[in-house]
């Protein structure tokens, strides 16, 4: 067994006296690159396979696999842990070759050292140039006109992959070659470096990949449909989407798919392009539980990476609207309800995508929300049903409103005063009870309010903001509108304002307490009771 830090995923400690280092590379990289740089580059990662995985026979003889890694600016320690990790996990008889692509890079140690540091992998590790930044997107695929493996494996440039990777990934791509299919994604913290598994999925992890109606990435659990398609938990899974970073595919088929659409700039809106272009075009999508990898997620204070200057405005939206326009057919209304703005964006000449989707006689994404994706409207319809209420809040024994402005994800909910400027109430203060019963703030619509809901442990906790997990749970409330409460169902508290430190608390129900009093600004009261239908511990606590 190996020793030292960070082996097996154990957390990296560093002294405080670091502290203005780590957040100056942070900044610089999105990751705590000191405490990557004490990490050996042979570490062992984390084991977070299912026990059924460990005792699975794989086929002896498996196509070759072109690795292939896209990077940017990448720190040194995160990039080259990626190049050894997959040298040290993977059977060297299907390993044809590491296939690195410097999209733009201008950071010294990513020029002659590593190419100098690459020649001690006798040749199987090889780096190519983009003449000039490419962006990720067409930067894969030029990864693949450079490979020359039956298998394309795509991986982020900051990974580990787990235990034997490689082949419960490649497998169902043997059994059929219009198959792609996709890693369990594990999250490895970019401060301390420990594995833990990404959340939203069902008792055994497992999620499929989706998306909302505003075309974002979304998890969802398993359905008992699926579920019923395998005879052991372990077996590859249909999955409607995928996220994009981690896959491996038939170098053939993608090629028959047309690649990447090269109308597609620097990243976004991709990792759907080709899930829709998988199902619908005849392969099938699959998520494989027994191929682990982890993958360090840029942490907050990054700078991140301007685009070049050649980039349309508002590349993302201009890359969602290209894939919206080629596959999403008669459904793209319901993009365009949420993201009316992106209307008048120029998506540039359309030809090359929708010529591959008529060559290859690609289904209709009727079909492919019905036959495939059909869970996403349960958990993300695609007419959003009726809030239960919306506007300010404010409360009775403070005269404060709850304020959204500072929100992001882990931060505490604070009081201001109702008013900006000239009496107007601002739109930081407002707030939605949406179809799921969870607090949003901001926008003018649900759909456009933040992502980051009101969150809260225990009772006599802090509320705070959290990414929004549309599962309720800690993000249950109720607004309980003859008594003026906010009930937070899970700790059986209700919401109470501390004016004194201009937060809030889950407290003990006290309708005689004013500062459990709030006043929401727009009641729909018929919603609002198909809400509390179900109020029955709440009416006992409350006594409603």
């Amino acid at each position: 067994r190996r020793a030292g830090a960070g082996e097996y995923g154990e957390a990296v400690q560093l002294d405080s006296s670091l502290d203005s280092q780590v957040k100056s590379v942070i900044g610089e990289f999105g990751f705590n690159t000191v405490a990557s740089d004490r990490i050996s580059l042979d570490r062992a990662p984390k084991d977070l396979r299912h026990e059924e995985c460990k005792h699975i026979d794989y086929p002896s003889h498996l196509p070759s696999v072109s690795v292939i890694i896209v990077f940017h600016n990448e720190a040194w320690s995160p990039l080259m842990r990626t190049v050894h990790n997959v040298i040290n996990n993977t059977p060297r008889q299907y390993l044809h070759e590491i296939v690195m692509i410097d999209d733009g890079s201008h950071k010294d140690h990513l020029g002659s050292k590593l190419d100098e540091y690459v020649t001690k992998f006798n040749g199987i590790v090889k780096v190519y140039r983009n003449d000039r930044r490419e962006g990720l997107i067409r930067a894969r695929s030029i990864g693949a006109k450079k490979s020359s493996g039956e298998i394309l494996v795509y991986l982020d440039a900051h990974c580990e992959a787990e235990p034997n990777w490689l082949p419960p990934l490649i497998t169902p791509i043997l059994n059929d070659h219009r198959a792609c299919t996709v890693p369990l994604i594990d999250v490895i913290d970019g401060n301390k470096y420990t594995f833990t598994e990404q959340a939203g999925g069902d008792e055994n992890g497992l999620a499929r990949g989706a998306w909302d109606w505003s075309f974002q990435w979304k998890r969802i659990p398993i359905t008992k449909k699926e579920k019923a398609r395998r005879n052991r938990m372990s077996e590859p899974y249909r999955s409607p989407a995928m996220a994009g970073g981690l896959f491996a595919i038939d170098r053939n088929f993608f090629f028959e798919l047309g690649l990447y659409d090269d109308g597609l700039e620097i990243w976004g809106g991709e990792n759907f392009e080709l899930s829709y272009k998988v199902w619908m075009c005849g392969g099938q999508l699959l998520f494989v539980p027994c191929s682990r990898v982890g993958h360090v997620y840029r942490l907050p204070g990054w700078r991140g990476n301007p685009p070049p200057a050649y980039v349309p405005k508002d590349a993302v939206f201009r890359n969602y609207k290209r894939v919206i326009e080629t596959w999403w057919d008669d459904y793209s209304k319901y993009f365009y309800t949420r993201r009316p703005e992106v209307k008048s964006i120029d998506t540039g000449d359309l030809s090359v995508p929708l010529s591959y989707k008529k060559k290859l006689q690609c289904r209709s994404f009727d079909w492919f929300m019905k036959e495939i994706a059909y869970d996403i409207p349960k958990h993300y319809p695609m007419v959003e049903p009726p809030s239960g209420a919306s506007g300010h809040i404010s409360n009775i024994g403070t005269k404060l409103c709850l304020d959204g402005k500072f929100g992001g994800s882990g931060s505490p909910l604070t009081l201001s005063n109702c008013e900006q400027h000239g009496g107007e109430l601002s739109t930081t203060k407002n707030w939605w009870l949406t179809w799921l019963e969870d607090i949003r703030p901001g926008g003018n619509t649900p759909d456009t309010a933040r992502k980051v809901c009101l969150d809260c442990v225990s009772r006599d906790s802090v509320v705070s903001f959290w990414e929004c997990h549309h599962m309720r749970g800690n993000q249950l409330w109720k607004y309980i509108f003859d008594n003026k409460q906010l009930y937070h169902s899970v700790s059986r508290s209700c919401l109470e304002a501390s004016p004194g430190e201009g937060k809030v608390y889950a407290r003990e129900c006290n309708h005689n307490n004013l500062n459990q009093l709030w006043v929401w600004g727009n009641l729909n009261i018929t919603r609002l009771a198909e809400f509390n239908s179900d109020l029955h511990q709440a009416a006992i606590a409350l006594e409603v």
